[in-house]
């Protein structure tokens, strides 16, 4: 089938429906403009199973910024579903917060399913560590629960031993809980966040799950919502699962649905994150472990390549000893020397590879890594397989086999993560291809020295490439920020959709009245933000002056947390009270109180940082005031961020320029974006940073920004000269 403009016009026709039949909605230009334009991207795009065998599929993707107050949720989500119910398939929707995770499934989409004429069902996707395991939780709720899988006695933190009986009682209460139906299994549902290291042990991990062979099989909770999964039409994942998930076979097949990805700015910096990688070089008992636990049951399965699984433990211990020997060697002066200046401090030092090329007798040794691991994961894969073949043809012995499986399966990350690590610090760049970004973590602990080796790779947009958009046949990619500076061009770079044919791009403007509902005001520092201390004391009086001026709800946004400190410091009696600080309590806590304040007719402030510059809903009197100390410029200062810098210089670009000014754009939309939230809202946005005004790159911010009347503060005198 050849979808075609039939589809596109039934599609947006029901969009229009739904506009008209749902109580409190009102048409709006951009919110339509943008319907039409998912319905015609996903429309031209051509699914695998529509095409005949040995013909490729046309390709659609949309790249839509649609400013707040659009309505962005409704104009993807009405026309995406329409069309997937027509050609038989399923949308998936990747979000990258929880937030918008529920909005969509506790309020958009029942309120969608209740107007589209067509029923559909939907289904919240999480990643299977947020699932308990009920034969991992039933070993270790019962005779030694300090005997959990993954922990080892070089590891342990101080007090692990002692702590073992509340470490038993924190499994038994699961269990009760489970049991009595007090809690479903879901980590998300529990009334008090756990642990990391407490839940790990108990997590639904694939390498620990024999699947359909375990003897809990029937009652898994993480199997149960999969079930849920399976039936649903529209599934809503996040960012993460989404690109964890790829040929998984959890998430419906990329190249057969319809693929919305809301929040899309967030998507290139979760590819790098997703497929760096990094591995322990110094702590290794878990190796001696895995091997045992390997070993064990082999023999128990008869497989008879043990002996391979053993001596491959060994040579990898010996390549990971040296290769630790050489990092210390070649990078761990600085630490020695630190050491040496304040002794009894743990000291940390960090190693960036330059231009991603590794001494030769380090690539060595990582190379005999690499063999070395690949080796013993053949041979774990090999006793898996028997395994599972045992546990099916003995279900009698299940549940002691499966346990067995699990054991092993809980260290088998660490493996993998050593093996893929070495594979990506020994990787060479292609013809004009960026190099990964290499860099070492050395950390002094009582004496020794510990060493954890990382690795990413360079470009997001290249990854995204490589494992997402070469499977995608269909998609919108949409934010309130994709463009930059007033184009694009930077977000296709970082997203891999660059120079792409079968790419659209879309800019829905906010139907706000931006010039009547609020002022930009920018300035008020004698000095330069380069002068930090002088420029941080100047800003400080100024704010205090405007704060003292707040009368219902205002928004203080800081770019580094010193920067807060020092601000709250000077804060005047009269104002402490006013004042509600991000850390000081629980987020939605903070948020309940500022509201309370604001509703009861008092001001109310809060001092954030970066994170309180992005999803903060906070319309009306909430936030009337909106303070940014400092242009929130992130400088290129961690190893990708270096290793990045450092490539675009010697290909001849300009890091600041291409890379920083256009990031710096779309971070500081975010942040304004919380001034202005409804066609009522009237809000004054101060900046006091005089750059925004009086350089060329932020004159270039500006043309990002929504457009509001435009002022300029003069600066202060400053009261200490």
């Amino acid at each position: 089938m050849t979808p075609g403009s039939s589809l596109d016009a039934e599609a947006l026709r029901q969009f229009d429906a739904v506009v008209a039949s749902t109580p409190g909605l009102r048409a709006r230009a951009g919110q339509r403009e943008m319907a039409r334009q998912v319905a015609q991207t996903l429309a031209q795009a051509q699914l695998r199973r529509e095409v005949d065998d040995g013909e490729s599929a046309q390709r659609a993707i949309a790249v839509i910024e649609a400013g707040t107050g659009v309505g962005k949720s409704l104009a993807y989500a009405a026309p995406a579903i329409q069309m997937a119910l027509a050609r038989g398939t399923r949308v998936l929707i990747a979000t990258a917060t929880v937030a918008l995770q529920e909005q969509l499934v506790h309020k958009d989409l029942p309120a969608l399913a209740a107007a589209l004429p067509q029923p559909f069902t939907f289904a919240l996707a999480k990643g299977r560590a947020r699932y308990v395991c009920k034969l991992k939780l039933e070993r270790l709720a019962g005779d030694d629960p300090a005997q959990e899988d993954g922990l080892f006695p070089d590891e342990a933190a101080p007090g692990d031993a002692e702590s073992a009986p509340s470490r038993g009682a924190f499994y038994k209460g699961l269990a009760d809980d489970l049991a009595s139906g007090q809690w479903d299994g879901d980590r998300d549902q529990l009334a008090t966040p756990p642990d990391p290291a407490l839940w790990a042990p108990v997590a639904a991990v694939a390498h620990t799950c024999t699947g359909r062979h375990c003897p809990l099989f029937s009652v898994c909770t993480y199997y149960e919502r999969r079930k849920e999964l399976v039936a649903a039409q529209v599934i809503v994942a996040n960012h993460d699962l989404l690109l964890s998930s790829i040929g998984a076979r959890l998430l419906p097949d990329l190249d057969n649905c319809l693929l919305i990805i809301d929040e899309a700015h967030h998507l290139p910096k979760t590819a790098l994150a997703q497929f760096a990688c990094e591995m322990d070089v110094s702590r290794l008992a878990w190796l001696q472990q895995l091997a045992a636990r390997a070993l064990r049951v082999g023999t128990q399965v008869r497989v008879d390549d043990g002996s391979d699984v053993a001596a491959s433990s060994s040579r990898l211990r010996v390549a990971l000893q040296d290769t630790e020997r050489l990092v210390i060697d070649l990078y761990g002066a600085p630490l020695r020397d630190t050491a040496a200046r304040t002794p009894g401090h743990g000291a940390s030092h960090r190693a960036r590879v330059p231009q991603g090329q590794l001494p030769e007798a380090l690539s060595t040794a990582l190379a005999q890594v690499l063999q070395h691991a690949g080796d013993f994961l053949e041979g774990l894969r090999a006793i898996s397989k028997a395994l599972r073949e045992h546990i099916r043809e003995e279900p009698h012995d299940a549940r002691r086999l499966s346990q067995l499986y699990a054991q092993v399966g809980q260290l088998a990350p660490r493996l993998e993560a050593v093996h893929a690590t070495a594979s990506l610090l020994l990787q060479e760049p292609g013809e004009g291809g960026a190099p990964a970004a290499k860099w070492f973590t050395l950390h002094s602990d009582g004496g020794a020295i510990v060493v954890r080796a990382h690795a990413s790779p360079l470009l997001p947009g290249a990854a995204l490439a490589t494992h997402l958009w070469s499977s995608v046949r269909a998609a919108v990619l949409t934010s309130a920020t994709l463009a930059s500076c007033g184009s694009f061009d930077f977000f296709l770079r970082e997203a891999g959709l660059a120079d792409c044919p079968d790419v659209t791009a879309l800019q829905v403007a906010s139907p706000f009245d931006y010039p009547r509902q609020g002022t930009l005001t920018a300035g008020g520092t004698l000095a330069a933000p380069r002068e930090v201390a002088l420029f941080t004391r100047q800003m400080i009086e100024a704010l205090l002056q405007d704060l003292a001026r707040v009368q219902s709800g205002a928004l203080v946004l800081f770019t580094s947390r010193e920067q807060m400190r020092q601000a709250v410091e000077q804060l005047p009696h009269a104002l402490r009270a006013t004042v509600l600080v991000q850390g000081q309590l629980p987020r939605l806590k903070l948020l309940a109180k500022h509201r309370e304040r604001v509703t009861g007719g008092l001001a109310s402030i809060i001092f954030g940082l970066q994170s309180f510059g992005e999803g903060l809903d906070l319309p009306g009197r909430l936030c009337e005031s909106l303070f940014i100390t400092k242009l929130p410029f992130s400088p290129p200062d961690e190893p990708v961020d270096e290793a990045r810098a450092e490539w675009l210089r010697a290909s001849g670009g300009d890091p600041f320029m291409d890379l920083v000014v256009p990031a710096t754009a779309m971070r500081l939309a975010q942040w304004v974006g919380r001034a202005i939230r409804s066609e009522d809202d009237h809000a004054q946005v101060t900046c006091y940073d005089k750059r925004l005004l009086h350089t060329g790159y932020g004159r270039r911010l500006l043309r990002g920004l929504p457009a509001f009347t435009l002022l300029e503060r003069p600066a202060l005198a400053d009261a200490s000269e």
